[in-house]
């Protein structure tokens, strides 16, 4: 449910049928896309190797079904490495390799990612294109080692339909949680993971509660729930029982977003965040840590700060719930603008469409 299966499923939804055949090859299950991408009218294989752990009938699998491929592109490092080695054994004509993360720092990513990465550092000269998600990626990878000239960014794209204002928002949301609307709501989605750092958070949070700022704060994603006995601990550490509700994955992501009065992101770690386009989509103006492309995304439509620093996410925080209701509208307003202009997912179709070209 991460940000690189979600951009591949609308790429898939808004490609020109008529101009190209797709199919999908899951290195592992089909997770939760796989279903979502079949009724799309694609065909979905999944190989069911585990994790980090290549199997001789998983590349059987795959070669077999790249038998007529003309252009292969993969996603993440893992599948970069796997596509090249297919592409080495196949008559396809085009290898298109993708970046998705900005952060390669040792202490915050798995060694074999690590390790895959650099061994596909190596290898990248001999790749059509190196498909970046975010300007930052880029750059980081650029230092890392990987061949600069077939290095391209293109953004993660939004559909404007699916994530937009919605007048009713906030009362459902109230009655989803059992809060009153009379408070401002605080968003905050992200599967749990280092990278998203939610012990800076919910100290944030901590800071903001103790002004005396009335708030309840919304968090959503994957294993973000009471059974998360980690997080629970947190919250309780920092007196938040009454303020934060934890709403586990969900399907109303627009709603949430549209029904939030600020939105967050607190990584300490992203490459081009998805969820920050979506939740300016919905009008809802936002404090970002200064990761991966989350400054460029915001523009001057919202509080970027710096990471891994609680303070400075509180102040921010601070600032946007301090706003009168009209300037946060006015933000919203100029946020989702900002995305009609430089993130509309046509737009971002068309720029992979060329790569396809033979």
């Amino acid at each position: 449910m991460g940000g690189a299966e979600t951009m591949l499923y609308k790429l898939l939804k808004h490609i020109d049928k008529n101009r190209f055949d797709a199919n999908v090859i899951s290195m592992m299950d089909e997770g939760i896309y796989g279903e979502k991408i079949r009724e799309l009218g694609f065909e979905v294989i999944s190989l069911n190797m585990k994790q980090g752990r290549p199997s001789i009938k998983g590349i059987k699998k795959a070669k077999k079904n790249i038998k007529d491929t003309e252009v292969i592109q993969t996603w993440m490092y893992h599948a970069d490495l796997f596509g090249y080695m297919l592409f080495k054994f196949s008559k396809a004509r085009k290898l298109i390799w993708g970046i998705r993360r900005s952060n390669l720092d040792p202490n915050l990513n798995k060694r074999s990612t690590i390790l895959v990465a650099k061994i596909n550092s190596k290898l990248s000269k001999k790749v059509d294109t190196v498909v970046s998600c975010s300007i930052k990626a880029k750059e980081v990878h650029k230092e890392f080692g990987y061949f600069d000239e077939n290095l391209l960014v293109i953004p993660n794209g939004f559909e404007l339909n699916q994530f937009s204002p919605d007048a009713e928002a906030k009362p459902k949301v109230s009655k989803l949680i059992g809060r009153k609307s009379d408070i401002p709501y605080i968003a905050h989605v992200g599967r749990w993971n280092i990278l998203k750092d939610y012990q800076n958070f919910i100290k944030a949070l901590n800071k903001v509660n103790q002004k005396g700022i009335k708030f309840h704060a919304i968090l959503v994603g994957t294993n973000i729930d009471n059974n998360n006995q980690e997080l629970m601990d947190l919250v309780k550490k920092y007196d938040l029982i009454n303020n934060v509700s934890l709403l586990g994955r969900r399907e109303d992501i627009p709603v949430i977003m549209s029904g939030a009065d600020v939105f967050i992101s607190s990584s300490s770690g992203e490459g081009f965040p998805n969820v920050i386009g979506e939740a300016m989509a919905c009008e809802t103006p936002c404090v970002v840590t200064d990761v991966g492309d989350s400054a460029y995304i915001v523009g001057n439509t919202g509080k970027v700060v710096p990471s891994k620093n609680s303070y400075a996410l509180s102040k921010g925080i601070i600032d946007l719930l301090n706003l009168s209701n009209k300037e946060r509208e006015h933000l919203g307003s100029l946020a989702r603008q900002r995305v009609i202009d430089n993130f509309d997912i046509h737009q971002v179709t068309m720029q992979y469409e060329e790569l396809y070209h033979l």
